[in-house]
């Protein structure tokens, strides 16, 4: 599963960083603009996250938990602590995803390994409705949730949906080409605090099996 897990982070990690804490849609909302204002007003973002990732048939896969923090543009780190513990990792040049347990680093340029996804948002250097459309949004008791189709065909997932409850982002769901959902909430959200961009330096430990090549030397 622990591949699974991480190709899934993929294609939602950025949104989080871009809707934090965002006006949720309400009656009259135009989501485009919302989605504009997203890009606008979130620089940094810190939460404690859970995460359930289920079959077509909604059965449960695997659930995982730990704490992600982001700072745009292209710079994130998702911790895993249960059920084993990962790090993803991108520096603004590299992709970096370490399994502890394994002593394994799989690492590839940024660029190459987002392009196609919805974490391109996270660069917040091109409109987003360049990559996406919003074709719904709607109240679901106290969350208000926009879903969002790639305009690219032949991408690996079919929608992303964005809940808030207020101002808060509070759910992520989206739904791949094998119709897994992978479902993450959030918690002890932090928007817009001091982060150096140094905490998203990723060195391999010592010891560890490096798969891939860094598009930039790591110092």
């Amino acid at each position: 599963m622990r591949d699974i897990r991480a190709l899934c982070l993929l294609s939602w990690l950025s949104i989080s960083a871009a809707v934090a804490q965002a006006q949720g849609p309400s009656d009259g909302a135009d989501a485009s603009q919302l989605l504009d204002a997203f890009l606008d007003e979130i620089h940094t973002f810190r939460a404690n996250f859970s995460q359930e990732l289920l079959d077509g048939g909604g059965q449960l896969i695997e659930a995982a938990s730990g704490t992600l923090s982001l700072k745009r543009p292209n710079r994130f780190l998702w911790s895993y602590r249960e059920p084993f513990e990962q790090l993803v990792v991108a520096d603004a040049q590299n992709l970096w995803i370490y399994d502890v347990e394994l002593a394994q680093v799989t690492v590839a340029p940024l660029e190459g390994s987002i392009s196609a996804s919805p974490a391109m948002l996270l660069s917040g250097d091109r409109d987003v409705r360049d990559g996406f459309e919003v074709v719904d949004n709607f109240s679901e008791g106290d969350i208000d949730w926009i879903t969002l189709a790639p305009r690219q065909d032949g991408t690996d997932f079919h929608w992303v949906r964005v809940g808030f409850d207020s101002r808060t982002l509070v759910g992520l769901e989206l739904v791949d080409a094998l119709d897994q959902t992978t479902s993450i909430r959030f918690d002890d959200v932090a928007v817009n605090p001091e982060i150096d961009d140094e905490f998203f330096r990723f060195i391999p430990p010592a010891g560890a099996d490096v798969i891939g090549q860094p598009a930039v030397a790591t110092r």
